[in-house]
């Protein structure tokens, strides 16, 4: 009788520990299935391509294609980028042949890339419209065929690309506004995607990285309001002021990022991690190889710290809870 019972203890406690072994396993399964969902891109922003351009106390436009050709180079020898953002100003000058000269850099890429609209890329009442720069784009990427200054798309599953078209299409102004109808979009958006972790891309930022009253964002808040709402990570990837600075607002990153054009001459390479119950923001900054151009632009900006950043506006780890 008690050879039974000690029979049954055993197989019990058998039966037992290959639960707790079948339970550990798929737990840690799951967690390293979080953890290995990433996702890395790069924003290259204010490249101010000019084909003939001269330079200036704040913007190496004379050196462009340099700085432009060596950025490329750079993300091409990278490992595991799953695509490019161009955050406005892609051309220095809104003329038809100067997207026709910055296009080819941009096709060497050898991930996906995209584009929102700065102020430098619309010309009010001129030739280049909105709707003819998108065409002349989708002519040389086969992975743009978006026909609205505005979009989204699912660059993998877990994470939600949402672009925003913040200048106006009739007003020559360095001003910036999300029109009425991107902001009913935008809370759509945002709401059918409150279990991703969401990814903003703009030119003229919600939150200034110092102010400027002839660069803001004039409807601001009400963009913000509409952000803010939704309680899952955010992120929020803004150019315009040629700046480094990274705002937090519970679990909303506002990353103003510095311009390839002028001092520090740099871009961002942002990896985010959707893990457990927490995202994982890894944002780094890449600086020119062009060090005499870089030199040289440090030189000739003032206030050359504005808009390189202190260093955790450069790089900077931030958790972001689910």
């Amino acid at each position: 009788m008690k050879t039974r019972k000690n029979k049954e203890s055993f197989l019990s406690k058998l039966f037992n520990g290959i639960v707790t072994l079948a339970l550990a396993g798929v737990m840690f399964f799951g967690l390293q299935c979080y953890s290995a969902s990433s996702l890395k891109f790069v924003q290259l922003s204010d490249v101010h391509f000019a084909s003939n351009g001269q330079n200036t106390t704040f913007k190496m436009t004379g050196e462009s294609p340099k700085l432009l050709e060596d950025a490329i180079q750079q993300i091409n020898e990278m490992q595991g980028v799953n695509f490019v953002m161009f955050t406005g100003d892609q051309v220095n000058v809104p003329y038809e042949r100067e997207l026709n000269a910055f296009l080819p850099y941009a096709e060497k890429l050898n991930v996906p890339w995209y584009i929102t609209f700065g102020n430098h890329d619309r010309c009010v009442g001129g030739f280049l419209t909105k709707e003819l720069y998108l065409d002349i784009v989708g002519s040389h990427n086969d992975n743009f065929k978006f026909t609205k200054s505005y979009y989204s798309f699912v660059p993998q599953k877990g994470f939600k690309v949402i672009v925003l078209d913040t200048i106006p299409a009739d007003t020559l102004t360095s001003n910036g506004k999300v029109s009425d109808e991107q902001l009913l979009w935008l809370d759509k958006q945002l709401e059918e995607s409150q279990k991703e972790t969401v990814l903003i891309f703009m030119h003229v930022p919600v939150i200034e990285p110092f102010p400027s009253s002839g660069h803001k964002l004039l409807n601001a808040g009400e963009v913000q309001a509409i952000i803010e709402k939704y309680k899952n990570p955010i992120g929020v990837f803004q150019g315009h002021y040629h700046s480094s600075k990274i705002t937090r607002h519970g679990n909303v990153l506002y990353v103003s990022s510095p311009a390839l054009v002028s001092y520090p001459n740099a871009f961002r390479v942002v990896t985010v991690s959707n893990q457990w119950r927490k995202v994982v923001f890894d944002i780094k900054t890449v600086e020119t190889r062009e060090k005499s151009i870089q030199k040289l632009a440090k030189l000739l900006v003032f206030g050359s710290n504005v808009y390189a950043g202190t260093e955790k506006d450069k790089n900077s780890v931030y958790e972001i809870k689910k």
